[in-house]
């Protein structure tokens, strides 16, 4: 009997971590865009909202990287890949986490966003977005073009009931 009725797909995850990543790449370049339409836009009201999802972007991204963590030694076998991709996604991601830690503490400090070195701030949710997309980059690589995710679908993939 399937223990996830409501969503049978999660019996063919090897780990959690495809379903955590998915929060902070969408707050974060949320809270990015947020933050840059309250600025060009002279909103002091929207910064809030630039500043839930900056905060909820990075404890989604603390999440994400505590869970690939623990999901790393499980996936793939080739050494080589985990040597190259694994490896540089891993660099990037704990990158990106630090980064959105130290902006998020900044914008708390400076609720709900940062008045002295404004542009330094944005400039750095601009690269903090960056580093997020390249790091996603070398996971979704490792997914789709070494398998990372396991054989939890064989190809060609029939559809059934």
């Amino acid at each position: 009997m399937n223990r996830f009725l409501a969503m049978p797909g999660i019996e063919h995850l090897q780990n959690i971590h495809p379903l955590i990543v998915h929060f902070p790449v969408a707050l974060i370049p949320g809270s990015a865009a947020v933050y840059f339409a309250a600025w060009i836009g002279r909103r002091p009201s929207w910064q809030w909202g630039g500043l839930l999802l900056l905060v909820m972007g990075v404890s989604g991204a603390a999440a994400a990287v505590a869970t690939g963590l623990y999901a790393a030694p499980g996936v793939m076998r080739a050494p080589s890949v985990k040597e190259t991709r694994l490896a540089d996604h891993k660099r990037i991601m704990l990158a990106t986490l630090a980064l959105g830690g130290l902006l998020a503490v900044w914008a708390l400090a400076a609720r709900p966003m940062p008045m002295r070195g404004r542009l330094l701030f944005m400039l750095a949710m601009l690269l903090l977005v960056g580093l997020l997309a390249k790091g996603a980059d070398y996971g979704v690589r490792m997914v789709y073009d070494y398998n990372a995710g396991g054989f939890a679908c064989g190809q060609p993939i029939e559809f059934t009931h």
